[in-house]
């Protein structure tokens, strides 16, 4: 199963973060396959997308909300999007769009980022919104401070995570058919709780930015991780080679209904509202053309079908009249 593990540092203000996804990473691999025209993922598509998920998952972990994080890539090249999205009992679901050929060593540039007009954004969208609340997003260009292309994911969220939210945060990620995996280590806010939902950070914390050396030590040895090691070792074996020499303070790990899991958000009842918010006259207009309206789901490969009768009920449930293709006689 799906495993995630969390830990601190004794005595120093350092947290980590391990996941290794394995049923709810084929899960999403399978699904894409069997329930998508196009197939599988290109390699370098489904290593992303992979990566994404991971790191997504890690995150969620690491804050105190209850609603979904999605991690999303707006893309220049190819692949025009990319989200991966975690909820807060960790049932997770992605998806990509790919749009033209990917060549077979593709690298993240290459893929998202041809003309340095790519984006990252982090969304944190409560599961109960007070009137008037929007979701919480930061944004962060795929470049670093000179201009240059960012090649590997950790990169991105790396510096979004210094950029954005003044937190110090080395990323670890592998990923192949059969797991998806991640370390983070994050230095601790000197005072207060700081999470991704836009805390104020002290001029204290902003002032150990760089310098801190207990976490400058730990992020060399998490940095040392192969990918290999990553993919293959057990968690107790990571931290054990990478920590033997540093206390550290252990979490339960997460059982039950709280192991990251694959699970999709979809339903015939939000399609619903999705016609609905079409208009009378483009649902009309569909119905008319096609006989009726498909739907398929990009994150799960269900598909809904709704015909004439079904969407003359949609509408009429709404107090709207239905389109007259659909009025049954």
């Amino acid at each position: 199963m799906s495993e995630l593990h969390k830990f601190l540092f004794e005595g120093l203000p350092v947290r980590g973060m391990l996941v290794r996804l394995t049923d709810a990473w084929t899960e999403i691999l399978h699904r894409r396959a069997s329930g998508n025209p196009a197939g599988a993922y290109p390699l370098p598509v489904q290593n992303m997308l992979g990566e994404m998920v991971a790191a997504a998952t890690l995150m969620q972990s690491n804050i105190k909300f209850n609603g979904s994080l999605i991690l999303q890539i707006v893309g220049d090249g190819p692949v025009k999007l990319a989200v991966a999205e975690v909820q807060p009992d960790f049932g997770l679901r992605a998806t990509a769009t790919v749009t033209d050929a990917i060549a077979t060593d593709a690298s993240l540039s290459m893929l998202v980022n041809l003309n340095n007009q790519g984006k990252c954004a982090i969304t944190l969208d409560p599961q109960t919104r007070f009137p008037g609340q929007q979701p919480y997003q930061g944004v962060v260009s795929l470049f670093g401070a000179a201009g240059e292309k960012l090649e590997s994911l950790s990169e991105v969220l790396e510096h979004y995570m210094l950029q954005s939210e003044q937190l110090e945060t080395t990323l670890v990620l592998a990923v192949d058919d059969k797991v998806a995996a991640g370390l983070l280590i994050q230095r601790l806010p000197l005072e207060g709780s700081r999470n991704l939902a836009g805390s104020r950070v002290s001029l204290a914390d902003e002032d150990e930015i760089g310098v801190n050396e207990h976490y400058k030590r730990i992020a060399m040895l998490a940095s040392s991780l192969k990918r290999e090691e990553l993919l293959t070792l057990d968690v107790e074996t990571i931290l054990r080679r990478l920590f033997w020499e540093e206390k550290l303070s252990r979490f339960e790990p997460m059982a039950g209904d709280t192991v990251p899991h694959f699970s999709c958000t979809c339903s015939r009842e939000r399609v619903s509202h999705m016609i609905l918010e079409l208009g009378l006259a483009e649902a009309q207009s569909i119905v008319a053309e096609r006989g009726d309206i498909e739907v398929g789901c990009d994150f799960c490969g269900a598909h809904y079908r709704f015909d004439p009768i079904d969407v003359a009920r949609i509408f009429r449930e709404a107090g709207a009249s239905p389109p007259a293709s659909a009025t049954v006689q």
